[in-house]
């Protein structure tokens, strides 16, 4: 039965107008964006196979554009592509205004949504005022999915441009697993003494995987 054959309570669209987004399951709200499902197959069924075929939602959308599942052709990977960016964009547009970062969970949230769906490693600061508050993001070293070279230098090259602070460090393992290894530590460390002698603090350095970044600070690796 196609959704447009459902009652108007059960249907995604009605759904969310009438109850917000929240109210909906991950399926149901990929329906809403897909639009129609495939012959024999309503929207929701789709985007619950898709999910599951992508082993999770935020597999499906670290990288829709360059997903084979089936039933995922170009259209329906450019409102994917979209929606993400647009949620990227959100966030970036937060932070740009100047508020300060009042948790872990805030800072955490943007630099997840910058770098995980990155396929190659990048090295990245959020350079913050004595308040905190946001002064600018910056991508300074990419490298291969191995790793990324990080260069002292020109790290407190770029506080002293951004005027900064204290910084927060991110890196990305497109493998997926956050966990720092012994090479971001010593960097983090490294950086962390650098700064401390044009007296820049270094906050916290994220390590963005998968699932929930991994605070450094909060494991006491600062």
């Amino acid at each position: 039965m196609a959704i447009r054959d459902w009652p108007d309570h059960e249907r995604p669209r009605e759904r969310l107008l009438a109850h917000g987004a929240k109210a909906l399951s991950d399926a149901e709200l990929l329906a809403v964006l897909l639009g129609s499902g495939l012959r024999g197959k309503d929207a929701v069924t789709l985007g619950r196979e898709l999910v599951a075929a992508s082993g999770s939602l935020g597999a499906l959308l670290g990288h829709p554009e360059a997903s084979p599942l089936p039933g995922l052709g170009p259209a329906r990977k450019a409102r994917l592509c979209a929606a993400v960016e647009l949620a990227r964009r959100a966030l970036a547009e937060d932070l740009a205004r100047g508020t300060p970062l009042t948790s872990p969970q805030d800072s955490a949230a943007y630099l997840k949504a910058q770098l995980q769906h990155l396929p190659h490693e990048v090295f990245a600061c959020l350079y913050l005022d004595n308040r905190h508050r946001v002064l600018g993001f910056e991508e300074l070293f990419r490298g291969t999915i191995d790793g990324a070279s990080v260069h002292p230098r020109e790290v407190v090259r770029a506080c002293l441009r951004h005027n900064a602070a204290a910084v927060i460090f991110a890196h990305n393992h497109p493998s997926g697993v956050a966990e720092p290894s012994q090479a971001d530590r010593s960097i983090t460390l490294e950086l962390r003494d650098a700064l401390r002698l044009i007296g820049v603090r270094v906050l916290d350095h994220l390590v963005v995987g998968s699932g929930v970044p991994v605070s450094m600070a909060a494991r006491g690796l600062i």
